[in-house]
């Protein structure tokens, strides 16, 4: 027999989906695993030229500095959901401002924003992955191309709903009461960024950035950030971060050169 306090928080859990904190209501829960499926792939920028169909010989590359004194980072408190504790020895932290070792700034979202208007480009044939992993979810941000099928996996035994807010698109939420459950999405339209949260464990969130071209990248532990297979041309480059906004900066390259821009996020 489950715990008094486990019981109640199913209780609790089952009645954060069905409200859904304004995002609607759940769409009914789908057994529809694709369990034939691809292994599991965390998304950056699609690596695949045969299907992400880059088409010059130019690239774009740099990194996110940081400067100043970052903000603490708020420790998650997961008490409430036994399921989730127990995965994690260590104290979890939000992701929300993560500076690396050398001063770069990660989870920074960086795409071509201007210069590519007149091209189409067509949707990768595999597959981009959002994982929901102790209770958290993998990666924090990604990018996706318009049109790519977008797999959503709930790789924890405890209730997970997903609930992205797109305004471009359809949005939608979508309840994942087991383990292994996996169900496909996709987005009809660019929208930089749809924030997707778990209603059930609010402090679940993940960035997409959805995108008409295969020109995007995500800083990691460097801060670093390559944008290649580019036609020569003129582009506006954007540097997205969930909490301190959008910079944007020109860069021209010829056929085979590589350009490189830097930007900096200062503490607020």
């Amino acid at each position: 027999m489950a715990s008094a306090p486990r019981a109640q928080f199913v209780t609790l859990a089952a009645l954060v989906v069905a409200i859904g904190c304004g995002g609607g209501k759940p769409q009914e829960a789908s057994a529809k695993s694709n369990t034939a499926a691809r292994p599991l792939q965390l998304a950056q920028a699609p690596e695949d030229p045969a299907t992400a169909q880059p088409s010059g010989s130019a690239a774009i590359t740099g990194r996110v500095a940081f400067s100043g004194a970052p903000p603490a980072a708020e420790r998650v408190k997961m008490d409430a959901d036994p399921q989730c504790a127990l995965q994690h020895t260590d104290a979890v932290h939000k992701p929300e401002v993560v500076v690396n070792a050398n001063g770069t700034l990660k989870h920074v979202f960086v795409y071509v924003q201007q210069g590519l208007e007149g091209k189409s480009f067509a949707a990768p044939a595999s597959a981009a992955t959002l994982n929901q992993h102790g209770c958290m979810y993998e990666p924090h941000v990604f990018g996706v191309q318009v049109g790519q099928e977008l797999s959503i996996v709930n790789s924890d035994a405890t209730l997970h709903n997903v609930n992205c807010k797109a305004t471009k698109s359809k949005p939608f939420n979508l309840a994942q009461p087991t383990k292994g459950m996996k169900t496909s999405k996709q987005f009809a339209a660019p929208e930089i960024m749809v924030k997707c949260v778990c209603n059930v464990h609010p402090w679940m969130a993940a960035y997409i950035g959805v995108v008409a071209h295969p020109y995007f990248a995500v800083t990691g532990d460097e801060g670093t950030f390559s944008l290649a297979g580019l036609p020569a041309g003129t582009y506006t480059v954007a540097a997205w971060h969930e909490k301190y906004g959008e910079q944007t900066q020109t860069v021209t390259v010829g056929d085979g050169e590589t350009g490189s821009v830097a930007f900096e996020f200062k503490a607020q």
